[in-house]
């Protein structure tokens, strides 16, 4: 609707940001709200948890099948039309009088986030100034950081006030909202020669990408192996309990998204792959600390804090320089990259949460640690054959 000489680059990147912030909250505010909704729907938690499997995947598998059937659309238009249907979505799932709706309204959630997420990150890219693309694309990955930190606990405490429907009429108002901000303060993208099918195909499965996609893959899984499984970790590691397990995930959000700032601004001073490797060391060295620990329970709360603030600032530290790097190497074909980027890091995290599962089910929580370091070790080494 603006020009991009009208809107100062602060108030359209708020507007991906805030677009960033909804999405996320809206996968992961389930989690908060699940035994209300369980009950009233009369399904089992296991069940109600479903829910969140279910938009994981779709968007993990539907990412880059809509980035190469809409490779060619307006992506301003394309985040506004998918926005007021992820807003009607879940209107539908705040009504929903039944689990099976509620579930389709989630698919439906989820194949709109699919569609938008990667334009986010391209935007945000394409339209930094020269130098700047990291800390431009560190702002979106600070509304991912942001959801667990905020955006999941205000959802919850609506939902714990007003009702879970409440909670889904939270993110119907704002998605519009967001709708509304995109539609008046996002500029209108510059027409660019788009890749044709084969030729995108040939630059999705260079080599180069694919090891950036398994970089990222393995990081996730790593990353979220942990997070998954962070409260019987930290109850058996220095017998944290639900009184202090608040402190210690504030913490963890107020590092990864101070991780996600300072990651923007080392890929635009040092690059992609240096900050990467820092990144992925530190994760290495705060995996080793725990694993180390547990010779040594109970740990007091401090060095605990210690060590989470290093893990999480480590691990949402590497996503600027991710999307960076893969949006530099795929030049013309960085939308779709980055929608394949989703894809695997939606895989990522589907991953860590099995691993970490049958880990704790068949060797016991102790060995979270050692698993989550083992997986930043090959993250590490994919890293180096990458270059």
């Amino acid at each position: 609707m603006l020009s991009e000489r009208m809107v100062p680059p602060a108030v359209w990147l708020l507007s991906l940001f805030f677009a960033s912030l909804v999405l996320f909250t809206d996968d992961y505010v389930i989690a908060g709200i699940l035994p209300e909704l369980a009950r009233d729907l009369f399904v089992s938690y296991g069940m109600a948890g479903q829910l969140v499997t279910v938009f994981s995947l779709t968007v993990a598998i539907a990412a880059p099948v809509l980035a190469a059937l809409l490779h060619g659309f307006d992506r301003k238009r394309l985040m506004l039309m998918a926005l007021l249907i992820f807003a009607c979505a879940n209107l539908v799932a705040a009504l929903a009088t039944s689990f099976n709706l509620l579930m389709a309204t989630r698919v439906v959630a989820a194949l709109c986030a699919a569609a938008i997420t990667p334009s986010l990150f391209a935007a945000a890219a394409s339209m930094a100034p020269a130098g700047k693309a990291g800390r431009y694309v560190a702002v979106i990955s600070l509304g991912v950081t942001g959801s667990i930190a905020f955006g999941v606990p205000f959802g919850t405490w609506v939902g714990a006030a007003a009702g879970w429907r409440w909670t889904f009429g939270l993110m119907t108002i704002g998605g519009f909202m967001t709708a509304i901000a995109i539609w008046i303060v996002l500029p209108r993208p510059k027409p660019q020669k788009v890749p044709g099918l084969k030729v995108l195909l040939a630059l999705l499965m260079s080599r180069p990408l694919l090891l950036g996609f398994l970089a990222n893959f393995l990081n996730m899984a790593a990353s979220m192996l942990l997070l998954t499984y962070l409260a019987p970790v930290l109850l058996e590691l220095g017998g944290v309990g639900i009184d202090q397990r608040g402190l210690v995930f504030g913490v963890a959000g107020l590092a990864g998204m101070a991780g996600v700032w300072l990651g923007g601004l080392a890929t635009d001073r040092f690059g992609a792959l240096r900050t990467l490797a820092v990144g992925m060391s530190a994760f290495v060295i705060a995996m080793a600390g725990l694993t180390v620990l547990w010779s040594f329970r109970p740990v007091p709360l401090p060095y605990l804090l210690v060590l989470v603030t290093l893990w999480a600032g480590s691990a949402f530290w590497n996503s600027p320089a991710i999307a960076a790097r893969i949006m530099a190497i795929a030049g013309s074909a960085g939308q779709q990259a980055m929608a394949v980027n989703t894809s695997f890091t939606y895989l990522g995290v589907a991953l860590g949460g099995i691993l970490g599962g049958l880990a704790l089910n068949t060797v016991g929580v102790a060995f979270l640690s050692p698993v989550s370091l083992a997986i930043g070790i090959l993250a590490l080494i994919v890293l180096r054959v990458s270059r």
